[in-house]
């Protein structure tokens, strides 16, 4: 068998996605200009509040949230990966409505959100125009390719 030929399987990690999932629950609360709470992460993401204490505190270690009694703060890097994630959800559904006419499905957002790189986020970007905002009228983070266009 020609290994030049062979199909690659991947298995992405469940925890890198949490993480990203916890970072973009974060940068959205930010969003709608309310303060991050506990309460607020849980209900987003339908978990109890002690394992959102739990995750923000690997966060805070893993230098991607501040988490303290003052509250809870993405850092440069978390800001950036929850920016990313949002960037990668709202072109997908823009994708799915304009351009595939399929209705929105959130729950394949998420699903492919997570393994989007760079190059694929870019390319998708430019595809559709750079489009500024998602269907939910929601505002899409400009990547690099929306500045160089």
């Amino acid at each position: 068998m020609d290994s030049q030929k062979d199909e690659i399987l991947f298995v992405g990690t469940a925890e890198a996605e949490h993480i990203e999932m916890y970072l973009k629950a974060i940068w959205h609360i930010k969003e709608r200009g309310e303060d991050v709470k506990i309460s607020t992460i849980a209900k987003m993401l339908k978990v109890r509040q002690p394992s959102v204490v739990q995750m923000l505190k690997k966060l805070n270690s893993q230098d991607l949230v501040n988490y303290n009694k003052a509250g809870v703060k993405l850092t440069e890097t978390g800001k950036t990966v929850g920016t990313n994630m949002m960037r990668n959800s709202r072109l997908l559904e823009v994708l799915m409505e304009t351009t595939l006419k399929v209705e929105i499905d959130e729950e394949m957002v998420c699903g492919i959100e997570h393994h989007m790189k760079k190059q694929f986020t870019d390319a998708l970007c430019t595809m559709l125009k750079h489009p500024r905002t998602c269907p939910h009228n929601r505002e899409i983070p400009m990547g690099q390719c929306c500045k160089s266009d």
